[in-house]
């Protein structure tokens, strides 16, 4: 069996395979300096109001959430008066107090009204514009690493078998799924080796599959048929299960590289569309997260969490109201999450625009009020010193970087 018969045959088991290590290496981003930078992908829609509630806003109340409930074991937290921080990130509250953790409210990318999660999460990892024309097949976090003097394929990952169009382009970038785990006897391993040599990039790329699946502990091993091979593989490779644990698992892995030469890691974590009981599913996405960046910061060590930070952006925010069933629907105005040891913390920046029926977006989203893109590129600035021209032209092309924020020590 030759090479093209093997992955032909092998895509019986579905697209994961794409994503398993036994085809795709890992990869990652080495950039000069000690800086790290790790973008979270919160796919769904995650609803700010809810995550950093305005309670202090008057018009708050008429919107018919549940107001937030202090001092309850797990309950909500009183950030500065104005926003509360929801129980479902409780975990984070210390790294609140030591100012390690921000959030930036009434933000938005220049997506509007289509509502649709495919076009939005496009448009937040391609990083331009709103255009009806078709968007660039590169991302925002690729094209700056193309700014990056020096940097190697080991300067960014993209973890998880989600393809990401955020670094998808010119720089080399490496995609690991941890979910991706297969196990072939000696013989399979030896047959796949000589099948394989021909083509040294293949023969290259396998070598390193074999390293990262037995990395673990657990030798490669399987024996079967054939058909209970593909079985094994299909069943291993599907999505993982256990949501809670993903987090963690990701976050575990993208700490380890960023402990070695990777100064970029990007995964994202799914949950966030709310449609239905939003009260009962958020908190299991906000474990979730708070699972993930906990573990970031015990695995990077205070060291290098000091030159870190976490960003969590996604696609859009969520309605103001409840609708009929309890939950949120696509909405405009959101929130990012941010964390780490060099961020200017214990802060929600924003420029409020209100929640009176007037100040909402055409009566029913918050407003956003900036550029959600202006501040990853105060981000990358300040992390990586990538020239304002640079974030402004190439890396973001039209988007007006404002006044600095000062999200960074």
């Amino acid at each position: 069996m030759d090479r093209r018969a093997f992955l032909t045959r092998s895509a019986a088991i579905g697209c994961s395979l794409a994503a398993s290590p036994l085809v795709t290496p890992v990869s990652f981003a080495a950039t000069p300096g000690e800086s790290r930078l790790v973008v979270i992908i919160l796919r769904g829609g995650m609803d700010g109001l809810g995550v950093v509630a305005p309670y202090g806003d008057p018009d708050f109340a008429a919107l018919g959430r549940p107001a937030p409930v202090f001092g309850a074991q797990g309950g909500a937290f009183d950030l500065d008066g104005r926003f509360a921080l929801h129980g479902g990130l409780s975990p984070l509250i210390p790294m609140w107090q030591a100012g390690e953790l921000g959030f930036v409210h009434a933000v938005s990318t220049p997506y509007r009204d289509k509502r649709s999660h495919f076009d939005g999460q496009d448009l937040l990892e391609a990083g331009v514009p709103h255009t009806d024309t078709p968007l660039p097949n590169d991302g925002w976090l690729n094209r700056l690493v193309q700014t990056l003097p020096n940097a190697t394929a080991d300067t960014a990952y993209a973890i998880g078998s989600d393809p990401f169009r955020i670094l998808q382009g010119a720089a080399e970038v490496v995609r690991w799924a941890p979910e991706a785990d297969l196990f072939l006897s000696p013989q399979a391993l030896r047959l796949t080796e000589l099948v394989m040599q021909s083509d040294r990039a293949m023969a290259a790329a396998l070598s390193t599959a074999f390293t990262l699946a037995s990395s673990d502990g657990d030798p490669l091993a399987f024996s079967g048929s054939p058909s209970e091979m593909m079985a094994e593989m299909s069943q291993n490779m599907a999505p993982a299960k256990n949501r809670r644990n993903t987090g963690r698992l990701l976050a575990d892995y993208a700490a380890g590289r960023l402990l070695q030469d990777a100064r970029i890691a990007c995964y994202s974590l799914a949950g966030w569309d709310t449609h239905r009981r939003q009260e009962a599913d958020l908190p299991r996405a906000l474990r979730q997260l708070s699972e993930s960046v906990l573990t970031l910061k015990e695995t990077l060590g205070p060291s290098v969490w000091s030159q870190t930070t976490v960003v969590a952006v996604t696609e859009f925010g969520r309605t103001a109201h409840f609708n009929g069933s309890q939950g949120t629907d696509h909405g405009t105005g959101g929130a990012m999450v941010l964390a780490g040891g060099a961020l200017r913390g214990g802060r929600v920046v924003t420029d409020w625009p209100g929640l009176a029926m007037a100040a909402l977006y055409k009566g029913r989203d918050l407003t956003p009020t900036r550029d959600l893109r202006a501040h990853l590129a105060w981000l990358l600035h300040g992390l990586f010193g990538t020239a304002k021209s640079a974030l402004e032209r190439s890396v973001f092309p039209g988007v007006d970087m404002g006044p600095d924020p000062r999200l960074l020590l």
